[in-house]
């Protein structure tokens, strides 16, 4: 655990947190004091596994099953967080997937997965946040922000990508919901920002980074010419959810090494 905890005290709930990108961000906001929820839909001992890790490092954690995409599952998983930890004071909104193919032979079913996991989660575990964000208020000596929201978006929610194209869409819509909850929680003390990934090297992408040929023709598209870890992305979750980044609100941070910069116009211009 970090020696000056930023998050100390504070209680956070990361969905789909028992692998890749959301298990770094646990970690990481643990290490910073955080009481964690490590959310999973499959996989226990995955979870379990991050769990263990996170106490073993001096922290506090509890792992909670729900699918984000299901209502009834989300507002029960909030309630089991609050009678272990009595509140929520960080939404890390991160479950997601993929369901790839060309556009012209995607069903509907697959096209429905995605925007019902990826996007419809968000909104259905930021509600239940800032109900109870809005219900507490203010603890200062918590933070000074009554609850902090950060949703795992991606470099697609402004880079086009076809053959993905229900994953780009959900992407695309998590901005402007980001945005728009941002603008109208703003007076209400409640900051809401994304975390745009670039390549990052997960389970989620193994086909892009497994072989030498891959990782490759992936750094063609990162400037900064290293493939992203999940740790990248933990330490700035940890910092957005502290009051370091008090004055931040209704932004997408991008880390991705320089991705968004479309590197191919630098010899093509």
């Amino acid at each position: 655990m970090n020696p000056n905890p930023k998050l100390k005290g504070q209680s956070a709930l990361v969905t789909g947190a028992n692998s890749g990108i959301g298990k770094a961000v646990a970690i990481a906001l643990a290490n910073d004091g955080a009481n964690v929820v490590v959310n999973y839909v499959t996989h226990p001992e995955a979870a379990e596994a991050v769990v263990t890790e996170i106490k073993n490092n001096g922290g506090t954690a509890i792992a909670l099953q729900a699918d984000v995409s299901k209502e009834d599952q989300v507002q029960a998983m909030f309630q089991a967080m609050y009678k272990q930890f009595g509140t929520i004071d960080i939404l890390v909104n991160n479950a997601g997937l993929q369901k790839d193919s060309p556009f012209e032979n995607m069903s509907l079913a697959d096209w429905q997965l995605v925007i019902d996991i990826n996007l419809t989660g968000q909104f259905l575990c930021a509600r239940e946040a800032v109900r109870e964000f809005l219900r507490r208020g203010i603890v200062p000596e918590r933070s000074v922000a009554a609850g902090k929201i950060i949703c795992m978006s991606s470099v697609h929610e402004v880079i086009p990508w076809g053959g993905h194209v229900n994953y780009a869409s959900s992407k695309g819509g998590i901005m402007l919901l980001m945005k728009s909850m941002a603008q109208e929680l703003a007076p209400k003390k409640i900051r809401v920002n994304s975390i745009g990934p670039g390549a990052i090297q997960t389970p989620i992408n193994r086909a892009a980074w497994e072989t030498p040929e891959a990782l490759n023709k992936l750094l063609t598209l990162i400037p900064y010419n290293r493939i992203g870890q999940p740790e990248d992305i933990g330490k700035l979750a940890a910092w957005l959810a502290s009051d370091e980044s008090d004055y931040i609100t209704g932004t997408t941070v991008f880390c991705d090494g320089g991705m968004t910069l479309y590197p191919g116009f630098s010899t093509n211009g």
